[in-house]
């Protein structure tokens, strides 16, 4: 599913802002409030994770596979969104997507035993996958030309803050429930009202979703001009030459060529070299263990001898590092360039992992890390978060829509981001495993990657900043 207007602005509805921008900005928050989910069902799991542990007496492996097995789900919906989506409509695309949030949000938190846990987690993650495709393909498409950059923007910042408020949220039932995640709290434990508050955004993203307009690309790929017309009007202004914009879409539509699988097969090494770069640099983007950050690190400081209660604060203020990380990256990469923030990023995520692996690496007194090395910790983890959040975690997504020629766009995006999605799961679902083996070496794990990724971007990863989409061919 692509943007008909991924090769820039159509003549017809060149930088004309619409009449009533505030409603076009509605339109995109409501929108990308499947972002906001993204991230809070993502991250939420994080709260639970000892209690889960707990509960079902399962070891370090088992429960990597249930936490983890919700990214199963997410390579999926991710994987067949767009196709279900062409079939049947954005809107009903996030109606569905909303349903899938709600349910698994209910199913989550009153589980019967731990399969049960595990494919509400996977239903969970199809949504997330469907969100992450739905929310940036249906923003560009009602942006007006003029505004789509920093519209398009809105997916990342509520992926990030759905983050925080997890994190906010954890902390706030732990509070609730004097610390102690298994604590009741109206008949049920802590953990499970962590998952289940989720119902909440769920149910407002299927409301708004009534409340805003369908793609108008949708609209006259299944032949309703009329109404398309109408919707341009609403988030173009009437300044337009409507009939102009209705024609271009059309035309434009049916230039377009269905990227298959087959388009990215080269002759030597099974895939063509730039799709290869894209999945390097989707990889690498997870290798580093970001996500350990968000899923897991209330359970890391745990382990060194942070008591809960001050293990979900640091996990909030982890969450707003990130979201400051993201505002800077949002305002500097099209300023200083793609590759520039990639290359920072990469040297200050290699720091940071080499000195966290220093810190754990201290051996703990009376269960706890020594007040020196805990402190270490604590900032390197933060100013890690930092540093991944103003470059790898916004450029990436920037060169993955950019860097492919238009005739692989589609199939290439697909491919990066079902590796993405397996690259995030191998580095979820081994963690447990491999802290329990020796935190401090997997951490030099994850220093490594972050090494390796400067020279694959200094040898593999062209600038795109500045050039059209058309130079990418």
């Amino acid at each position: 599913m692509t943007s008909s207007t991924a090769n820039g602005p159509e003549s017809g509805a060149k930088a004309v802002p619409p009449d009533h921008l505030g409603h076009v900005i509605f339109i995109t928050a409501a929108a990308a409030m499947g972002g906001f989910l993204f991230g809070y069902d993502s991250s939420v799991i994080n709260g639970a994770v000892e209690a889960i542990r707990d509960r079902y007496d399962i070891g370090s492996g088992t429960l990597a596979q249930v936490i983890a097995i919700a990214l199963i789900g997410c390579a999926i919906g991710a994987a067949t969104a767009g196709r279900i989506a062409d079939r049947i409509g954005r809107i009903r695309c996030m109606q569905i997507a909303s349903v899938l949030f709600t349910a698994s949000a209910i199913g989550s938190a009153l589980p019967f035993a731990l399969w049960d846990l595990a494919m509400w987690r996977i239903i969970g993650g199809f949504a997330i996958g469907m969100a992450s495709v739905i929310g940036p393909a249906y923003i560009a498409e009602v942006s007006p030309p003029a505004y789509r950059g920093r519209l398009g923007s809105f997916q990342q910042a509520a992926i990030v803050i759905g983050i925080a408020v997890s994190q906010l949220v954890n902390y706030a039932v732990l509070q609730i429930a004097d610390g102690d995640q298994r604590g009741e709290i109206l008949g049920l434990e802590a953990w499970q009202w962590m998952l289940g508050v989720m119902v909440v955004p769920a149910v407002l993203y299927g409301l708004l979703s009534f409340a805003i307009p369908e793609s108008p690309r949708f609209l006259i790929s299944v032949g309703k001009k009329a109404e398309a017309r109408k919707i341009l009007e609403e988030v173009e202004g009437d300044k337009i030459d409507l009939d102009a914009r209705v024609t271009e879409i059309e035309t434009a539509m049916h230039r377009e060529h269905k990227s298959s699988f087959k388009d990215l097969l080269g002759n030597r090494f099974f895939f063509l070299p730039i799709v290869w770069v894209g999945i390097g640099l989707s990889m690498f983007q997870q290798l580093v263990g970001i996500n350990v950050a968000f899923y897991y690190s209330a359970t890391l400081w745990q382990s060194v001898g942070i008591d809960p209660t001050n293990s979900f604060f640091y996990s909030f203020t982890t969450s707003i590092i990130n979201i400051i990380g993201t505002v800077i990256a949002m305002v500097l990469v099209d300023r200083v360039g793609r590759r520039p923030l990639a290359l920072v990023g990469s040297i200050g995520m290699a720091v940071a992992l080499a000195v966290e692996a220093w810190a754990f690496s201290a051996d703990l007194v009376d269960g706890k890390l020594p007040t020196a090395q805990g402190a270490t910790a604590l900032v390197a983890a933060h100013v890690f978060v930092l540093f991944f959040a103003l470059s790898w975690g916004v450029v990436v997504w920037v060169f993955l829509g950019e860097m492919f020629p238009n005739r692989l766009r589609a199939a290439a995006l697909g491919v990066a981001v079902f590796a993405q999605w397996m690259a995030n799961w191998a580095i979820t679902a081994s963690f447990p495993s491999l802290a329990d083996w020796n935190l401090s070496g997997t951490y030099i794990i994850y220093a490594g990657f972050a090494v390796l990724s400067i020279p694959f971007v200094l040898k593999f990863v062209k600038e795109t900043k500045g050039k059209t989409l058309e130079e990418m061919g």
